[in-house]
């Protein structure tokens, strides 16, 4: 029966698929761009092109984490506007932009060189790869905004994960065409020019589907346009405008945005610190990016190849290749979490256990390079090559994309779109951050880059464990009442093994915090302290079914 309830969802729920998909094909690009330039750097015809060949070790260090983390600079910017040019011109204008910019910087980058000095074309290309940041740093701010207003909310984290899944796409894709161009063209342009031009096809997809997609409903009713709301909502889950459940999520969107509609930019990011609750929903995403960064990920996708060469993996070609199937085992793993546990284990387990397994994984590849520093091959490099594959699953686990599920949740529903546009800053700023200095520290400390990474992934799995109560199961405008009280309480109650920690303790269920916050504006603000921890227990586990 499982499947076939499974079934008449997906069917049932198939416009709602749709629009993730089409929303999400954005992040192909973001996953693509990543992916990209990594390989393309350890091509020697890049390197005698642009004169790279002739740098010392360190230098072209230097120039390499230049040349990827300038995407970073323009992603950083582009998340940073992407809050007022979403907020001002709603949230599908905004994403069709982002197209746009982003296929202008591909293009410019695919003719970097033509007709002018490798000098010259060396800048040329620093600033297209700039311009095309800010095509994917607006996409990314604005695509899990976008899907999770748009999304029912009992497919919503599926809906959402989906741009993992597409990040995992397009570093798979873009690992794939680095080494068919390694293996089957001759060095020269065309060699690294071919995986810059194929990325426009990407782009090209993403602005053609958004076209057909509706307005964010929330954004709608925000500006007061309800009528083309409760089209919208009744288009995403295949009923009609006039449907009971669409005028119930109408009324609820309408109620959180009461006194709220046409909040200035400003205004948003001042309204961030209004209350002690209010700053901390608003923090919980930006802390949980944050953190994404430091697990190490962005430094395997951009320089796997190095990493793999230094396990002893030496030719251009060999080291592609491994990255290639690093590729694949992230996307396939992303997709199985997506379909089968995303859901199921909610948004705490998957980023403790991820987290944790991260870290595991992490901590024996520095442990392996120094004890053994010298890049050949004895035994135990082989179970360190598996180690990074590892990584990918364990990556892909948790913290690939339960953060931006567990922000676009979290984030009040009236400051969604700034809150979120700082969430994905802080993304491109660290992923600036680690573009720029894994270069130098795999050049400078070699094994204790992965010691960084594998203990931030332990400080992160225990944040989540304390500080991040579940989600999973409740619409997005009851997320609120989580927040009320006793956090920390709430959030060991959810962790696995935290009740251990709290005795008879429990935080007030949902349906109590809903009750107190009609009966007056100060009952919201008790503890429960219940006798029975099974019959709290029961009641927490039916509010979320309901």
């Amino acid at each position: 029966m499982g499947w076939r309830k499974e079934l008449r969802e997906t069917i049932q729920y198939r416009n709602a698929y749709f629009l993730s998909f089409s929303a999400t094909a954005g992040y192909v690009c973001f996953g693509w761009d990543i992916g990209l330039i990594g390989g393309v750097l350890a091509l020697p015809s890049f390197k005698e092109y642009f004169g790279l060949d002739k740098e010392s070790a360190a230098a072209f260090a230097s120039l390499s984490g230049a040349i990827v983390s300038v995407l970073q600079a323009g992603g950083f910017f582009g998340a940073i506007i992407s809050s007022w040019l979403a907020s001002r011109f709603g949230r599908k204008p905004s994403l069709l932009a982002s197209a746009v910019i982003f296929l202008i910087g591909s293009a410019i980058q695919s003719i970097v060189g033509l007709g002018s000095s490798p000098a010259v074309g060396l800048k040329v290309l620093y600033f297209s790869r700039f311009l095309g940041g800010v095509g994917v740093g607006l996409m990314s701010a604005l695509v899990p905004t976008y899907v999770s207003e748009c999304a029912p909310r009992t497919i919503r984290g599926r809906c959402t994960g989906g741009i993992e899944v597409a990040v995992g796409l397009g570093n798979m894709l873009s690992f794939w065409v680095n080494y068919g161009v390694a293996l089957h063209i001759a060095p020269g342009q065309m060699q690294w020019r071919t995986p810059i031009i194929v990325q426009v096809l990407p782009g090209l997809l993403f602005f053609t589907f958004m076209l057909f997609q509706p307005e964010s409903p929330r954004w709608l009713v925000e500006h007061g346009r309800i009528q083309e709301a409760a089209n919208a909502l009744a288009y995403i889950v295949r009923k009609d405008p006039d449907d009971a459940g669409v005028q119930s999520t109408l009324s609820e969107i309408r109620e959180e945005f009461a006194g709220k509609r046409d909040v200035s930019l400003l205004a948003q990011f001042r309204k961030m610190g209004e209350s002690r609750i209010i700053a901390l929903r608003c923090l919980i995403p930006s802390i949980a990016t944050f953190f994404q960064q430091w697990s190490g990920t962005n430094a395997v996708n951009y320089y796997s190849p190095v990493i793999f060469a230094n396990l002893g993996i030496s030719s251009t070609t060999a080291s592609l290749f491994a990255t290639g199937i690093y590729g694949v085992v992230k996307f396939v793993v992303t997709c199985v979490v997506l379909a089968f546990i995303i859901e199921n284990w909610g948004r705490k387990r998957t980023l403790i256990y991820g987290g944790l397994a991260q870290a595991v994984t992490m901590l024996w590849i520095g442990g392996y390079s120094a004890v053994h520093p010298e890049p050949t091959v004895v035994p135990a490099t082989y179970v360190s090559i598996v180690a990074v594959y590892l990584y990918g699953i364990a990556f892909g686990l948790g913290w690939g994309f339960t953060p931006l599920i567990l922000g676009s949740e979290v984030a009040p529903g009236h400051l969604r779109s700034a809150v979120m546009s700082v969430a994905v800053g802080v993304t491109w700023l660290f992923t600036y951050v680690i573009a720029q200095i894994t270069p130098i520290m795999l050049e400078r400390i070699t094994y204790g880059t992965y010691l960084v990474f594998g203990v931030a992934s332990v400080i992160m799995a225990a944040w989540v464990y304390v500080c991040v109560p579940e989600t999973t199961g409740y619409p997005l405008e009851d997320i609120r009442f989580l927040f009320e009280k006793d956090i920390i309480v709430r959030s060991l109650q959810d962790a696995p093994g935290g009740r251990v920690f709290l005795g008879k303790r429990r935080a007030a269920s949902l349906e109590e915090l809903k009750r107190s916050a009609v009966s007056g504006p100060n009952a919201a603000g008790y503890d429960v302290a219940s006798d029975d921890p099974d019959e709290e227990l029961a009641k927490e586990t039916t509010e979320k079914e309901r």
